[in-house]
This record gives C-alpha cells, sequence and structure tokens, in this order.
C-alpha cells in the first residue's frame, strides 16, 4: 500500500514528467482519468490513466512478479476495458520495481489460442538514472535505477532533491524517495542524505497511515452489511476496527524494521497488544527512535 499510494501520488501530480519519459513527447492537454473501470469494476493496487491527444498512457506499477490473477491476464483485461470505453490508442507500461531473477518480470504479453496481447515491459532497476533525474516527478524512481554505486545514486538524487525551491513540492518529493528507497537501501543509509523530518510533517504520509485505517474498517462494514443489517452492521463496524488495528500494526512494523532493523520477539509481542489509538500514536513519534531501547521505553511509558 505504501509503495501503490506513492506511485499514484506522483503521476496524478507530476504527468508532464511520466509522459515526457515513457512516450517521449511533450504534453498540455493531459486529464487525469478514474481508475476504476466499468463491467464489474476493477481497481488495480497502483494504475493511473493519462489521457493526452487521443491516447491513453496505462501504468501499472509491481514491486513484486507474482499477481492474482496473473499480470498478463490483467493488462488484457485493462486493454479491452479501456479501449470500449474511450475508443483510442492505449499504450500500456508495466514498471517493475525491486530488482529479481524471476522470469515473469521478462514477460510482455498476454498469449492464448486465438489471442495475443502486448504490453511495455520496464525493469527500473536496468534503466539509465540520467533521465530520472531531470524531472521533480520522477526522482523517486531514480533511486531505484541502474548504478555501480548505489550510494553515490543516492546521493545525487538527494543533492537534486534539495535543489527544488519549492517547500511543499520539495518535501514530497523527500518522502516519496525515501519510501522507494526503503526497497533497496537499509534505513540508516537514507537517513544519511534525506531529512526524516519531512516524513512527519508531509500530507502523503498521513494518507498512508490513514488509508490503512480506512480500507479495514470500509472491508469489515461491507462483510457486516452481507450478514444482515443491524447484526451485519455492528459485526462490520467491529471487524473493521480490528481489521484497522492490524492494518496500522502492520504499517507500524515495517516503520519500525526500516528504523531499527528487526525487533525482538518480546517486543513484537508487546505491540500485538496495543490499541489502535496506541498504534497510531506510535507511528506519529517512532520517527525519532534510534534503537530498541527508544521502543521499549516508550512502551513501558504506555504501561505506566
Amino acid at each position: 500500500m505504501t509503495y501503490d499510494n506513492t506511485l499514484k501520488y506522483l503521476v496524478e501530480q507530476y504527468p508532464e514528467d511520466f509522459i515526457r519519459y515513457l512516450l517521449a513527447s511533450e504534453a498540455t492537454d493531459i486529464q487525469i482519468l478514474k481508475t476504476e473501470l466499468n463491467q464489474e469494476p476493477i481497481r488495480a493496487d497502483s494504475v493511473t490513466f493519462l489521457q493526452t491527444a487521443n491516447q491513453i498512457l496505462h501504468l501499472e506499477f509491481q514491486t513484486l512478479p507474482a499477481s492474482t490473477p496473473p499480470l498478463p491476464l490483467r493488462m488484457l483485461d485493462y486493454w479491452v476495458r479501456l479501449y470500449r470505453q474511450y475508443n483510442c490508442d492505449i499504450e500500456q507500461v508495466v514498471i517493475f520495481l525491486k530488482p529479481t531473477t524471476s522470469e515473469a518480470v521478462f514477460v510482455d504479453q498476454f498469449t492464448a489460442r486465438n489471442t495475443t496481447h502486448r504490453y511495455r515491459v520496464i525493469r527500473i532497476w536496468e534503466q539509465d538514472p540520467e533521465p530520472l533525474l531531470l524531472s521533480p516527478g520522477l526522482l523517486p524512481l531514480a533511486i531505484l535505477a541502474r548504478t555501480d554505486s548505489p550510494q553515490r545514486l543516492l546521493q545525487q538524487v538527494a543533492v537534486q532533491v534539495s535543489m527544488i525551491e519549492e517547500e511543499a513540492t520539495k518535501q514530497s518529493i523527500s518522502v516519496c524517495t525515501q519510501l522507494l528507497a526503503g526497497l533497496v537501501f537499509e534505513p540508516e543509509l537514507i537517513r544519511q542524505f534525506l531529512r526524516r523530518e519531512d516524513m512527519r510533517e508531509s500530507a502523503i504520509y498521513q494518507e498512508i497511515l490513514e488509508e490503512g485505517l480506512q480500507e479495514g474498517r470500509q472491508r469489515g462494514i461491507e462483510q457486516g452489511i452481507e450478514q444482515g443489517i443491524e447484526q451485519g452492521i455492528e459485526q462490520g463496524i467491529e471487524q473493521g476496527i480490528e481489521q484497522g488495528r492490524q492494518s496500522e500494526l502492520r504499517l507500524v512494523m515495517r516503520l519500525l524494521n526500516r528504523r531499527l532493523g528487526s525487533i525482538n520477539s518480546q517486543l513484537q509481542s508487546q505491540l500485538q497488544e496495543l490499541s489502535l489509538t496506541q498504534l497510531e500514536d506510535l507511528g506519529e513519534v517512532l520517527l525519532d527512535f534510534v534503537s530498541e531501547a527508544d521502543l521499549m521505553n516508550w512502551l513501558n511509558s504506555i504501561e505506566n
């Protein structure tokens, strides 16, 4: 969810950068289209449609090569729905983010007995970082590009981020860069070059925290409605709150693992017992932690 929201934000905020990079064209009449398609609506993990010059650029970002249903079938399904709805040229690009040797990242078509459908595949770790360093909206992706010296590339990106004049833009790009950098860099190295204070202050970071809670609540309510009106809604709300707590717990655990490394089993057990409110409070303060001792002290203060 973290990477999905980050990339969706980048594409929607900086569509010109992505169009210039992927289509090699300058566009001014850009319209962001909805990502939910008709005919039994589906929504991809992270997908944005940009309509320009009677052409749709459909981007799909993947951290893992495996998916259900398989990605090639999904790309065909998206194309059919888009073409039926907009009847125009469609350029589909799948961007794999995390280095892997899986054969799935080399598949660029769906094939059945009477059907073949092709799309572009970009393995970002094979791409030249220079074009990505030229545009603010692409800087977070540059951190994942090809390099013989990852630390030097991280430093280059950090320098480019620091040169962004508009403070709110600089802060948002810094946060997106830090989140995507977590795919390939240790938290300690990221903190050497990028300001961690940007995290807590940024709107996109708060949005990521909130979305986990909302998704859990929504799933619980939907399940409750199916089980019965009065009893179902009550159970749905309760399940939604618990699912929201579990979603918040998973997010907090990921953030703690990035900041502090692997958490010992005793502390993990204590974290499992925290309420939703306590987890939200922890999500706000954990960026200040530098060791497990800080986490232990915070947990002791909750108990007291």
